[in-house]
């Protein structure tokens, strides 16, 4: 069982770094600053280092969320809920949170195996999962109008010419930062699990920290789930949001990167799709509100607001299924 949520962990990891890929490299594709695949070996090769640098988001997924130790099938059925629901959200073409997949789905099968909310620290998943839920968005949002709008004010008297030369090599820096940042955070869910998992089968004590071999495979696994590639959501968040300049470009992957260095450095598993999608929004608002496809972003706020009930229902439902037969 233990062998099995390595497994699916790591699958998890490969199938999150192709879900996302369109965070790093969206805008940069989007604007033709680089061509689709050297964007992707750029995004996999920096979200592979971005996972090994930092491990406090594995450690609050390791020992954040839930009191005590957890069956080994418990964890597969949280792995499987957001499995199933990165590939849902994938095949329709919505960017949806990873992150908040795989904790719906472990609250959803913690509470069914324990048949007590009380295994679940309640107080950690509203600070680090429920408020940057709400607030992410809205910073994302707020910094890519600003950055935007300090930009313009800036370039305002050089040409269109000018402007696109400069920040088509500026927006290379920007996506590398994305794709850092990215793999930081992301990449440390599935470092956490199998933590979790070696814990709960008490071969690694809760004190050790994250092994380097669980960095290693789960940087791997991101990385090479990145360079796969998700081109339907990729075309989502770059092209049919709202189009963007290489300036744009840049403030979006700049504001988004911040906030995501500033979420890692605090140990909270925040979305990294939220926080650029809306960072995209707020540079489209910056040139006129009309700019940004508002349809298209009801649609994807929907499905950011379900996912967490979704995927504490699939977990749940998992659960259930297993306790027949284990």
């Amino acid at each position: 069982m233990l062998f099995l949520v390595i497994g699916f962990a790591l699958i998890f990891d490969l199938i999150n770094g192709f879900h996302d890929t369109a965070n790093a490299i969206a805008t940069s594709v989007s604007t033709r600053v680089l061509s689709p695949r050297n964007a992707i070996i750029m995004s996999a090769c920096l979200n592979f280092v971005g996972a090994l640098i930092n491990t406090n988001v594995a450690k609050t997924i390791a020992s954040g969320f839930v009191n005590g130790s957890l069956a080994q099938y418990v964890i597969i059925a949280a792995l499987l809920s957001g499995i199933i629901w990165d590939l849902i959200t994938w095949y329709l073409g919505i960017p949806s949170s990873s992150t908040h997949a795989l904790i719906g789905g472990l609250v959803g099968a913690s509470v069914v195996y324990a048949s007590s909310v009380d295994k679940i620290i309640w107080k950690e998943v509203l600070d680090k999962v429920v408020i940057p839920l709400i607030t992410s968005p809205l910073i994302g949002f707020v910094f890519g109008y600003l950055i935007m709008s300090l930009l313009y004010v800036i370039f305002r008297p050089f040409s269109q010419r000018f402007v696109n030369k400069w920040f088509s090599k500026l927006q290379i820096l920007s996506a590398a930062f994305m794709a850092y940042t990215h793999g930081s955070n992301d990449a440390q869910k599935s470092m956490g699990i199998i933590t979790l998992a070696l814990v709960s089968a008490g071969v690694l004590d809760q004190s050790a920290g994250i092994p380097i071999w669980v960095k290693l495979a789960c940087a791997i696994a991101m990385a090479v789930g990145t360079s796969i590639g998700g081109w339907k959501i990729i075309k989502t968040v770059g092209m049919n949001m709202n189009r963007l300049q290489p300036i744009g470009g840049f403030a979006a992957e700049t504001g988004a990167a911040l906030i995501i260095s500033i979420m890692t450095h605090f140990g909270a598993p925040v979305s990294t799709t939220h926080v650029i999608t809306t960072s995209i929004m707020g540079v489209g608002a910056s040139k006129r509100f009309s700019a940004v496809k508002w349809t298209l972003a009801r649609s994807i706020v929907v499905a950011w607001i379900v996912t967490i009930p979704a995927t504490i229902i699939l977990g749940a439902a998992i659960t259930l299924i297993f306790k027949l037969f284990v």
